[in-house]
């Protein structure tokens, strides 16, 4: 938006400081010259005959008085643009990372240095959002370049299949079939996630009163059959944890990553829901693989499973289910927490804000 140009901070200060400057001079000289020439007498002969009189103390005060104005004018806008830069010297820096971070450059940081005032509150705050800010465009690219990669993979094992059958007719055509309906299915399925991951980023979900304890038990018989499967044992416990929102989508993708990243044939599965005042607490613990600490917090980045990106179908779902959970908490102004189990697995606690 382009405005008109006028005075600049530092020149409204300069011209702010010179003008109190000479107003309070010109105060002070008003105050001498009036007690002053208040007991001089006004006659030729002065005070007791000996003392100047007011016309001679006008005439000799004058000129003085305004030499020291001119003084005080000059001293304040010499000294006012000396203060004022001074003053401002942190705002300019301040501008000086805005421009960049409008650039494109957001790595840039200002990291003032002195005691805490206003001005190191602002620039303290302005690193916090870029920090905050590459963190969050890092995240957008590489979710931009594994979504490519991701749905390019089924296309690109789709025209293969089609190659294959193009380049030998009498190859059996139920086979291709099937693996094209299993390849479509997959693509499918990851479009869905992708879509359900943008409501969430966007907060788009029916607001209604729900009970995780009942939402997790729904979800445990829901998926029952997939932990008999894996020979997982699946446990619910706890008590009624009210919440307002849309948590059916959080709860299953928090069991089904629990049973599918798991050990094979003994692992279990543990869903715990508890009220803790005005907040609800569900809690999903399971057995598996130790995981290093600082893996941790990349699990909730979109296809991200175990130590590496999704690739291949060895396990049910896209590589999208801790993220979607970390959006619809997000959306739902609860908190999610991962801590690694000692003996292997994963401890995920999810706080959301509590309903009577």
């Amino acid at each position: 938006m382009r405005r008109r140009p006028g005075l600049s901070a530092r020149l409204k200060l300069t011209l702010s400081y010179a003008g109190f400057l000479a107003v309070a001079g010109a105060l002070l000289l008003a105050v001498v010259w009036g007690f002053l020439l208040r007991y001089v007498p006004d006659n030729s002969q002065g005070l007791l005959g000996i003392s100047p009189n007011r016309y001679l103390l006008v005439h000799t005060f004058a000129p003085a008085a305004a030499a020291a104005m001119v003084f005080l004018l000059l001293f304040g806008l010499l000294g006012g643009w000396i203060l004022a830069g001074h003053m401002l010297a942190p705002l300019t820096r301040i501008t000086d990372a805005a421009r960049l971070a409008g650039s494109g450059s957001l790595s840039h940081r200002i990291r003032m240095r002195g005691r805490r005032d206003e001005f190191r509150e602002l620039s303290d705050a302005f690193d916090a959002m870029l920090e905050q800010l590459e963190s969050h465009v890092a995240e957008q690219r590489r979710f931009a370049a594994n979504a490519s990669h991701e749905l390019r993979t089924p296309l690109a094992i789709s025209r293969t299949l089609l190659d294959v059958a193009r380049k030998d007719p009498a190859r059996d055509p139920g086979e291709l079939v099937e693996r094209l309906h299993a390849v479509n299915t997959r693509a499918i399925g990851l479009t869905e996630a992708l879509l359900l991951l943008s409501r969430g980023d966007r907060g788009h979900f029916t607001r209604e009163s729900v009970d995780l304890s009942l939402i997790a038990e729904e979800a445990a018989e829901t998926l029952f059959p997939l932990a008999e499967q894996r020979g997982t044992t699946l446990d619910v416990t706890g008590g009624p944890a009210r919440s307002s929102g849309s948590a059916e989508r959080l709860v299953t993708n928090l069991v089904q990553n629990a049973i599918v990243h798991n050990l094979p044939g003994d692992g279990t599965v543990t869903v715990h829901t508890e009220a803790h005042g005005d907040t609800s607490v569900l809690r999903v613990e399971n057995t598996g693989r130790r995981l290093p600490p600082e893996l941790v917090p990349t699990l909730v980045e979109p296809f991200q499973r175990g130590t590496e990106r999704v690739r291949t179908d060895e396990h049910a779902g896209v590589g999208l289910g801790l993220a979607i959970v970390r959006s619809i908490v997000r959306a739902h102004n609860g908190t999610l927490h991962l801590v690694p189990r000692p003996a292997g697995g994963l401890l995920v606690t999810v706080r959301l804000p509590g309903t009577a």
